[in-house]
């Protein structure tokens, strides 16, 4: 029974949809930009279009259509979009950007130990592993993605229903 229920709400739908449509699409803009074609693209955070603002702007669209846009479901919902949005765009963006620089120092010192020590010898599980650089988003990619959810919730109301 609850199931079901969750299988008809239009907002959760929408919003899930936008996220699988925002990943999906990720592929051929990365090929289209740098001749390779990246499927790991279809599960990884960061990249264009931003997942997240596209999930956040079709629920709090899809909530606008549902019970106004003078609701307080509505702000609730786009707040919750704004805070998603900022946070994609700063602190996770920045932290990609430390997690960058943080990779390229521990590159560095990985080539001063291969010369100083046998580091080549050691087995894979005693290297230092990489931290994930595509953590956050673009202000570019946060705006496709919220425009790409907007899109996918006015599509379904104004043409589907």
């Amino acid at each position: 029974m609850i199931i079901l229920a969750l299988f008809q709400n239009t907002p959760l739908i929408l919003s899930i949809f936008s996220i699988l449509f925002a990943q999906f699409v990720k592929v051929p803009i990365h090929f289209l930009v740098s001749k390779k074609l990246d499927w790991s693209l279809l599960t990884s955070t960061g990249g264009m279009p931003s997942s997240h603002s596209a999930a956040v702007t079709s629920l709090a669209t899809a909530v606008g259509f549902e019970t106004g846009l003078n609701s307080p479901t509505f702000a609730i919902a786009a707040m919750f979009a704004g805070i998603v949005m900022y946070d994609a765009s700063g602190v996770r963006y920045q932290a990609g950007q430390h997690a960058a620089i943080i990779n390229r120092m521990r590159n560095e010192l990985a080539l001063f130990f291969r010369e100083v020590k046998h580091w080549p010898e050691k087995d894979e599980n005693e290297k230092i592993q990489e931290l994930k650089t595509l953590l956050g988003h673009k202000p570019s990619e946060v705006l496709t993605g919220a425009l790409t959810g907007i899109l996918i919730s006015v599509i379904f109301y104004s043409v589907i229903l």
